[in-house]
């Protein structure tokens, strides 16, 4: 088996993280790293009768600014198309939520849940 590149391991880490924090927060996680087309979801859970799309930003440090501004329109545009095929796929008719979960993994990390997002 091939060794994970650091950041990588960072991200997934991460992502481990954030999913703990939802479970904390009574959300059910549907899927994790969801490919459409050239975007990811990170991870895609359910609050009650709210579809919610996160992304997951996690740094080692927050020397290069606040993660969630690393959520630029570009990126925001790519998991808005992927979410609509998502939910095309699915026959999802309930809310929607983008929201980001953004991790700087010092000791103890610090988790940081900005609820919608974006639109």
């Amino acid at each position: 088996m091939t060794p994970q590149a650091p950041h990588l391991s960072t991200g997934a880490n991460g992502e481990d993280l954030a999913c703990d924090l939802l479970h904390q927060k009574d959300y059910r996680i549907l899927q994790r790293n969801l490919r459409m087309g050239k975007a990811e979801i990170d991870i895609i859970a359910r609050q009650n009768d709210v579809l919610v799309f996160v992304e997951v930003k996690t740094r080692t440090n927050d020397e290069f600014g606040y993660l969630e501004e690393f959520v630029n329109r570009r990126k925001q545009r790519m998991i808005l198309n992927a979410a609509d095929a998502y939910i095309v796929k699915t026959g999802w008719q309930e809310d929607i939520r983008f929201d980001i979960i953004a991790i700087t993994m010092s000791k103890p990390p610090e988790l940081f849940h900005i609820e919608d997002a974006f639109h």
